[in-house]
């Protein structure tokens, strides 16, 4: 049986090839590994699994709300951002949703689910794939449902805070629920003035998904949650679901990451540095970059990669399969100087 993969990462199905772990561009998580505090809790834990988790995550949530000084029951918690996406949409249920494109492909999958219509905001590269206001009139009362990503994924590029208050505002208007897709909000230069939490209060209608998954590199303990004002939407969202969909495992991981401060800054500082650092050498073999925002970074490439790099043991994301890109689009994770040094190398001699 072959089993079409929508998503990067695919580590196991090139070691299962090749007999060796790739370099992994494709992915976009923290390169700093699974920070150790969040390993000695898993291991502590491991020794309790015979006990069924919390389907509360009632010490989760309580860490979460003191994190992001929003209240307990105003979060709920969940196998990871995708589990929640599609959570959402079996609470909701919407007929019509608007989603952007090109951006992650989970909303439209989850979607699809309902038989809902979605229709596409399509993103232009000439105006740098940013959401322009043009985005508001297509938001009707027939709109139950909008998705946005922000940072956006694969571009990396974020809505302007006056835009996405209109947005707001406008949903607002027409009745629709918002999402707004935070999971990557941690890598930007100044995420304390992008994030809507402060807007949770007044705008019982929007919805904030985040994930333990990239900024802890947690992707295999799958953890994510979100909040919301509207704690009836809440509790449909979690009976959309079975009762002990986290783990006790990622439970005390989730606990245990939110101590890691110091492993935070680490990472936003490589970020920074290194994203700067490889938009530039991109644009000097030539290639088309979209000066992205997140830890990865989207450019159109002349000549195919993906076959080449693999040979030489790095994984790329082909971007061929989101709604609005084609093949010669690629995204590729900001990684450490040593990683990316043999990444710019690989490329250079493949555009030679």
């Amino acid at each position: 049986m072959k089993h079409e993969l929508t998503h990067g990462g695919d580590w196991a199905g090139f070691l299962s090839n090749r007999g060796y772990l790739p370099l992994d561009y494709s992915s976009n998580i923290s390169p700093l590994g699974v920070p150790p505090g969040v390993q000695e809790a898993l291991r502590k834990t491991a020794a309790k699994a015979d006990r069924y988790p919390d389907p509360l995550c009632r010490e989760l949530r309580k860490a979460l709300s003191r994190k992001e000084s929003i209240p307990e029951e105003q979060i709920l918690c969940g196998n990871g951002a995708a589990d929640l996406i599609f959570r959402a949409v079996l609470a909701r249920r919407p007929r019509r949703a608007l989603v952007t494109a090109p951006t992650f492909a989970e909303y439209e999958t989850a979607l699809d689910t309902v038989g809902c219509v979605v229709e596409h905001a399509m993103l232009k590269v000439e105006d740098g794939f940013a959401l322009g206001k043009g985005f508001l009139s297509a938001i009707t009362p027939e709109t139950d449902m909008v998705f946005l990503c922000e940072p956006n994924n694969p571009t990396g590029v974020t809505t302007a805070p006056a835009l996405l208050t209109q947005i707001l505002k406008r949903c607002r208007e027409t009745g629709t629920m918002l999402v707004v897709d935070e999971c990557f909000s941690d890598f930007l230069d100044a995420p304390e003035d992008h994030t809507r939490e402060g807007d949770l209060a007044k705008f019982p209608n929007l919805l904030l998904l985040k994930a333990f998954t990239k900024l802890y590199a947690m992707a295999g303990v799958r953890l994510g949650y979100v909040l919301c004002a509207d704690t009836d939407f809440l509790e449909r969202m979690r009976q959309m679901g079975q009762p002990w969909a986290v783990s006790s495992l990622a439970q005390a991981a989730g606990v245990a990451a939110l101590r890691e401060t110091d492993y935070v800054r680490q990472v936003r500082e490589l970020t920074m540095t290194e994203r700067a650092w490889l938009i530039q050498q991109l644009a000097g073999l030539g290639l088309r970059v979209i000066p992205g925002e997140a830890n990865y970074l989207l450019f159109q490439s002349p000549r195919p990669l993906s076959e080449p790099l693999e040979q030489q043991g790095i994984l790329l994301r082909n971007c061929g399969n989101y709604v609005g890109l084609d093949d010669t689009w690629y995204r590729i994770a900001v990684r450490t100087r040593t990683d990316n040094q043999r990444l710019i190398e690989a490329l250079g001699e493949v555009l030679r």
